[in-house]
């Protein structure tokens, strides 16, 4: 979608890549893309509509590499209530949920699966169209899982297996064959990604997150099986032995990371693997689950991995890995997404930090950082704009935001 030539005015421009915070800048917008980043005194354009955000700290926009944007925030009691959902109204909260997202500040985000098959790919489609307002998308269709395992549908009865709808068990393999079908069946549906379940989850019931699901052979016969399609892999895994073996299969990214120990730590940084550590959740989980009556199960998990993925965050950013910004939203509302930014800088990086892993890494993690992550010429024109500087406040200001552009247009 072709938009208008603008321009805006930053008074305060951070600079993502250099690290650096400019002052008085003006950002020139043409057809969606800036394609100039310069010092006001050098002139503001005469030619097009200025947004004056010359007492405002500007970024860009921000990048969540762990998004659920189809269905319901979790219920907290497992995933056997799916059933009582209809595909038609999982699309309709994807749309909710894309909005709330990207007038939050995330411009572009990482699905990292859903239950309901390749919706997150029609949700996609609808905002590339333009008929939905929402973030760019880069989705993995649905959760490739080990029958029973994190990503399946658990907690019915066992007799009624055959009334669950294939959509919600898309991509269940239990062999290497099968594992290489599923990432067939996904990519040829339109995913960009795959998501491999390598270990038990904190939120399905009846596994458990310290335990390993697939061997490492059925790992990297979906690595190698998406490479074909130059695709990468993302591995959903709590245990240390479950990283070890998705890093050693070759896995672009691991996600969650809770019980991670020092050699896993290792081997991450060593293989340049990327760490996306949802370290927000924990808290939101132990609050509202209190409240609300979450399951028993879910309420242990969460304590005991909390404060582990916590530690191992603090040793992983100590130790080099790669580390890119992701909240497992879904769990929580989309438009808290920006939460976990302060979480990150009081569990070990700095405040630049923790914004880079929101913006340019973020955008290195999904390879899109030609396109997306800064506002060097050529990139989408996507930034965001709050009125107290986000360093000074541990990132916490960017849960307030009083602008927000996507391509060139002004969403908030």
């Amino acid at each position: 979608m072709t938009t208008a030539s603008t321009a805006v005015v930053a008074g305060h421009l951070i600079d993502v890549v250099t690290g650096a915070v400019r002052e008085q800048q003006v950002v020139v917008i043409d057809d969606g893309r800036v394609t100039e980043v310069r010092d006001a005194s050098a002139g503001v354009p005469s030619d097009r509509p200025v947004h004056d955000l010359s007492d405002s700290w500007v970024t860009p926009g921000l990048i969540d590499c762990h998004a659920h944007l189809i269905g319901d925030v979790d219920s907290g009691h497992g995933y056997a209530g799916l059933v009582m959902s209809t595909a038609a109204k999982d699309a309709l909260t994807g749309v909710r949920n894309a909005r709330d997202t990207v007038l939050a500040g995330f411009t572009t985000v990482r699905d990292v699966g859903t239950f309901r098959a390749l919706t997150d790919v029609a949700l996609r489609n609808a905002i590339d169209a333009g008929w939905v307002v929402g973030p760019r998308m880069l989705c993995a269709g649905a959760f490739v899982t080990v029958p029973g395992g994190g990503g399946d549908i658990t907690g019915l009865a066992p007799d009624i297996d055959a009334v669950i709808p294939r959509d919600l068990r898309y991509g269940v393999a239990s062999s290497v064959d099968e594992v290489r079908n599923a990432v067939r069946r996904l990519i040829q549906g339109g995913a960009g990604l795959i998501k491999v379940i390598a270990t038990g989850a904190v939120l399905t019931e009846g596994t458990f997150p310290g335990a390993p699901e697939f061997s490492e052979d059925e790992i990297r016969a979906a690595v190698d099986e998406a490479a074909l399609y130059g695709v990468r892999v993302a591995a959903h895994a709590h245990g240390a032995e479950g990283i070890k073996r998705a890093v050693r299969a070759g896995v672009h990214t691991i996600e969650h990371g809770s019980l991670m120990d020092d050699e896993s730590i290792a081997l991450m940084a060593g293989r340049g693997t990327w760490l996306v550590a949802d370290i927000y959740n924990g808290d939101f989980i132990r609050e509202t689950g209190t409240r609300d009556g979450w399951s028993a199960e879910t309420m242990r998990k969460n304590e005991e991995t909390t404060d582990a993925q916590r530690a191992g965050f603090r040793r992983a950013v100590q130790a080099g890995v790669r580390i890119a910004y992701g909240t497992d939203s879904g769990v929580y509302p989309h438009a808290d997404v920006a939460r976990q930014l302060p979480y990150m800088v009081e569990h070990g990086m700095t405040p630049l930090q923790g914004l880079q892993a929101a913006t340019i890494r973020a955008a290195e993690c999904l390879e899109w950082d030609d396109v997306v992550g800064s506002l060097q010429p050529g990139r989408h024109a996507d930034l965001i704009a709050t009125g107290t500087d986000p360093l000074a406040s541990n990132l916490a200001s960017l849960s307030a935001l009083t602008f927000v552009m996507k391509g060139g247009e002004r969403l908030r």
